[in-house]
């Protein structure tokens, strides 16, 4: 339980079940094996309760905007690479308890796992202290997501964005180029470069070249000075 108790400090939540937090970090891969709970059913309930904290915050704190514009901001919010950016600050993936062939295969780096047990862990959190309680800890941790998503910093297609601030200016040649691939044929992890008018502007990594080529861009727009950390 040592990993447990690492993860609350990181969380600053102290459980008074520490088995809803450890089925919160449980994948499937691992829970099939030792035949015990695993995260799915914690993964839906924590989808509502972010859903309700976040669209009651929008809706008390942002008076000016109509339903659409909340649900799109909402959208941005909760969506899986902002939970993902959650699981990271969190360091979630060196916590998850998976199979070897899922970390083998780059489960611990997974958007989709990291995501939805952002989503467990709000539920077992919820379920261990009251909704009080899990709506100030939502709120704390997803403050800067939701300053993003109302200045419009959050970007989902990389790659358009990149082309549109490289090209406000007139044409502008961008190309990717496949680096290089690795790994298994079902696991396979591609590397690739974008080059603006024959200058590399970065390189990225990923499942898939569609993957590979919204890391590269993302981190164009970090090294021309668009987006933040």
């Amino acid at each position: 339980m040592e990993d447990i108790k690492n993860l609350e400090q990181i969380l600053k939540v102290d459980f008074i079940d520490k088995e809803l937090l450890k089925t919160a970090v449980t994948h499937s891969s691992y829970a099939n094996q030792k035949n015990i709970k695993y995260n799915e059913r914690l993964e839906f309930l924590g989808d509502s309760v972010l859903q309700i904290v976040i669209s009651e915050y929008l809706f008390l704190n942002y008076q000016d905007k109509s339903e659409g514009e909340l649900s799109k901001k909402r959208s941005l919010i909760v969506c899986e690479n902002s939970l993902f950016k959650i699981a990271n600050n969190w360091k979630l993936g060196e916590y998850i308890l998976m199979s070897k062939g899922e970390e083998i295969t780059g489960g611990r780096t997974r958007v989709s796992i990291l995501a939805d047990c952002v989503e467990a862990v709000i539920a077992s959190i919820y379920l261990d202290k009251g909704f009080h309680f899990a709506k100030d800890f939502i709120l704390t941790n997803f403050y800067k997501i939701i300053d993003m998503a109302m200045k419009n910093q959050i970007i989902l297609d990389y790659k358009t964005k990149l082309q549109e601030v490289l090209q406000k200016n007139g044409d502008a040649d961008i190309k990717y180029n496949l680096l290089k691939f690795e790994g298994p044929p079902h696991r396979r992890r591609f590397y690739i470069s974008v080059i603006f008018n024959g200058m590399l502007k970065g390189e990225g990594s990923g499942f898939s070249k569609k993957e590979a080529e919204q890391d590269a861009a993302q981190i164009a727009l970090k090294t021309i000075g668009e987006i933040y950390e």
